[in-house]
């Protein structure tokens, strides 16, 4: 018996008519089958130089694109490295490579070049990889291939589910990757993430070709691929939780100067600073600006594991605050739009533009069966509504939103729509 998933598809509709025709795909997929143990087996896990060989060796064998995910301790160590590398190619079989003993993975990288490599969400994994020294030549990611392709839930387990007809169990997804030695369970899991992503690419492919997308999705990969890493935000410390409740520099400098002081000691301890104190403690504390030891600790929110008995670091911190000439400014300069929410006052007719573009992208969004923030990055469309080109046409919208970093692809689908809503704003209709 096989179950049969309809998966409605969206052409091209300046496509000719043979197009038309793909109005959906039938998918045939067997009955679900839960997927609990990898075909080959638990690998052991590479930990010395000789085994890195070993893969590196099997890896140049194998033939194909290749599975590749990473496994991170995220909330338990401080960053967001590697404690595990899987990988699995045609050929070669499933690796599981502990990063902690080597400098890097540079045979892996040397074995694997100018292969294509399949993750699911690439973005989270890709900046723990490289700090490996890994990088793909080329890149399918099949979170992202799924989202373009319409389907409904885009999480690994859920697109394996749907594409693949197995249940792929995700209960270790958020534990201590740091640990050792890796129990049992966990390393079938980790396996599992990567067997079957060889064939979920194939699906995807033919999913994507049929709607006409798959030359959008390897736009997107690639662009992904050209970003690279970010670098390393400037004021990491104003992403602090709660940011919204200090209202003057002294309370800020307060925030900077905690912030920095629980980085400095998460990074010796190696721990996630948010289990030394949470941001709500910083923010309460350097809202209160207590001057004692024992102030400090009545405060009320300061907690955490590390509130009390690291008390006299903290109030260091906020006595340094409290001397300090550089006070940060409340706000940094920024040339991005104002929150759509003000634009009715701040300029009206650039909101009347805005919601004339919104409209006609969710209309596109769904004729192509895509999510609209996919079709167009939500901040390209607000800025340029509310700084369009000086002179408008097709030219000079689409250099303005090749300027942004809109791929060729979103800006062939969009530049149409978005000119007519520069050029002929429609006012929003009065409440009722």
């Amino acid at each position: 018996m096989t179950l049969k998933r309809n998966l409605t598809t969206a052409g091209d509709p300046a496509a000719d008519t043979a197009s038309h025709d793909l109005d959906a795909l039938a998918l045939e997929v067997p009955d679900v089958v839960e997927l609990d143990t990898p075909r080959e087996g638990v690998p052991f896990v590479i930990s010395t130089d000789a085994g890195l060989q070993r893969c590196a060796a099997a890896l140049a064998a194998g033939t194909g694109p290749v599975a590749v995910d990473a496994e991170r301790a995220s909330g338990f160590r401080y960053g967001q490295r590697a404690f595990l590398v899987q990988i699995r190619r045609e050929g070669a079989g499933t690796w599981l490579i502990d990063p902690e003993p080597f400098e890097d993975l540079e045979p892996i990288q040397a074995a694997l070049v100018g292969s294509e490599w399949i993750l699911h969400a690439s973005t989270q994994d890709l900046p723990c990889l490289s700090e490996l020294g890994l990088w793909p030549s080329a890149l399918f990611d099949t979170e992202l291939a799924a989202r373009l392709a319409g389907l409904p839930r885009v999480g690994l387990a859920a697109v394996i589910e749907q594409l693949l007809g197995f249940r792929l169990a995700k209960e270790h997804s958020a534990a201590d990757w740091s640990t050792r030695p890796l129990p049992e369970p966990w390393l079938k899991y980790a396996a599992l993430d990567v067997e079957v992503l060889i064939e979920l690419r194939e699906e995807l492919i033919e999913l994507l070709s049929s709607q006409g997308k798959l030359e959008f999705a390897l736009e997107e990969f690639q662009a992904i691929l050209d970003a690279g890493v970010a670098p390393p935000r400037k004021e990491p410390w104003r992403r602090t939780s709660g940011m919204h409740q200090i209202r003057d520099r002294r309370q800020l400098a307060a925030v900077r100067q905690l912030w920095l002081e629980r980085e400095d000691l998460a990074r010796k301890r190696d721990v996630a600073p948010g289990r030394l104190l949470p941001d709500s403690a910083l923010i309460a504390a350097a809202r209160a600006m207590p001057t004692t030891v024992p102030q400090l600790i009545a405060t009320r929110g300061f907690d955490g594991r590390a509130a009390q008995r690291e008390a006299p670091r903290w109030l260091r911190a906020l006595m340094s605050a409290r001397d300090t000439e550089d006070l940060p400014p409340l706000h940094l300069p920024t040339n991005a739009p104002p929150p759509p929410r003000a634009w009715a006052d701040k300029d009206p007719v650039a909101a009347a533009r805005l919601t004339t573009a919104r409209q006609a992208l969710t209309d596109l969004a769904a004729e192509w069966d895509m999510p609209v923030e996919n079709l167009l990055t939500p901040d390209h469309l607000r800025r340029l509504m509310w700084r369009p080109p000086t002179e408008l046409n097709s030219e000079s919208v689409d250099a303005a939103l090749a300027e942004l970093g809109a791929r060729s692809w979103q800006r062939k689908l969009t530049v149409p729509l978005l000119l007519e809503a520069l050029l002929h704003p429609q006012p929003e209709s009065p409440a009722a």
